[in-house]
């Protein structure tokens, strides 16, 4: 009798595998909390609000005296920057039968989407404070007509290296401190490429040629003109915002110094300075939905607008929408 093979068909012991690793969505770094440089020491008392005081330096004394004259005394002054706290948060509640029969356990997976949420969600918050300056100019690109406001903004008005020597000097011209060796720049990848085709490689300077390596900031990329500049896809964009009939989205690059952004936060219930995770109430009867959240209580805001600096301009690389908002 010929010989009779066992195969695939026979026995009901070959399944389809799978890899037990779970991967998540490409996410970018997250980069405009950490100019975040003033935030409360020493503060009285938990808020709804909390209210920095700058005191303004007196007027410039350079006449000389009257021998026989006295002075006139002239009174002090101050500035106040007030942030009003505000609620964030996001939660997920998962089920029993999911994580009974699921083959990649549901509970690590929910904490590291959870903890990235809590993460982007207060970033987005800071670069929108960022990114809503008041001092801001619009390149004219190597050819282009000068842009009156960023609905003008046309291709042809590209970032340039005559656009961060003048964003320093309106910094410098405002007595804004760097940070460190210089300003930072955040600038998105199109944005970038202008710039290094304009100037070449050699006007960069990397890192760690200036600065120990516990100076160099998360995702700086390099210095020009003074500029420590941070490349990131989380830069401000703005579809569609410049010129008709071509729609032209615009790129807001943001040249920032010390003092440029403010940062307060609740100081009871588990707040701080970043967002904690919540295990919510299981109330079902049978305690099979598990929600769990992420919380945080405070804001942020622009502590100085001499400090914080914006140039709109267009880019000669295609816009990519992120597929997730972020």
């Amino acid at each position: 009798m010929p010989d009779a093979y066992t195969t695939t068909s026979s026995i009901d012991t070959a399944k389809a595998a799978y890899d037990m690793m779970a991967f998540f969505a490409l996410r970018p770094q997250l980069y405009f909390d950490q100019v975040a440089d003033v935030q409360p020491t020493r503060q009285s008392m938990p808020g709804a609000s909390v209210t920095f005081t700058i005191f303004n330096d007196l007027a410039v004394a350079s006449s000389p005296l009257n021998e026989s004259t006295d002075v006139s005394a002239v009174a002090l002054s101050d500035n106040t920057v007030t942030l009003s706290l505000a609620e964030f948060g996001n939660a997920v509640i998962t089920t029993a039968a999911l994580r009974g029969e699921s083959f990649i356990e549901i509970d690590p997976v929910v904490a590291n989407i959870l903890g990235y949420n809590a993460g982007v969600s207060i970033d987005t918050v800071a670069r929108a404070i960022l990114e809503a300056g008041t001092n801001v100019a619009y390149s004219a690109g190597p050819s282009g007509p000068q842009p009156t406001g960023r609905s003008t903004v046309t291709p042809a008005n590209t970032f340039r290296a005559y656009d961060v020597r003048a964003a320093r000097g309106q910094l410098v011209k405002q007595n804004v401190p760097t940070v460190g060796p210089g300003y930072v720049g955040y600038i998105h990848p199109d944005v970038a490429f202008d710039l290094r085709s304009e100037t070449g490689s050699a006007s960069w300077r990397d890192p760690h040629t200036y600065s120990q390596p516990d100076e160099i900031w998360s995702g700086e990329v390099g210095m020009f003109e003074s500029v420590r500049f941070i490349e990131t896809p989380r830069a401000p964009t703005f579809v569609d915002a410049g010129s008709s009939p071509t729609t032209t989205t615009v790129y807001g690059t943001l040249f920032v110094g010390r003092q440029s952004l403010a940062k307060a936060h609740s100081i009871v219930d588990g707040n701080g300075l970043v967002p904690h995770t919540v295990p919510g109430p299981v109330v079902d009867h049978l305690r099979r939905f598990v929600p769990w959240g992420w919380y945080w209580l405070g804001q942020y805001g622009i502590f100085r607008q001499a400090s914080v600096f914006r140039v709109e301009s267009a880019s000669s690389q295609p816009f990519n929408q992120p597929t997730i908002d972020n």
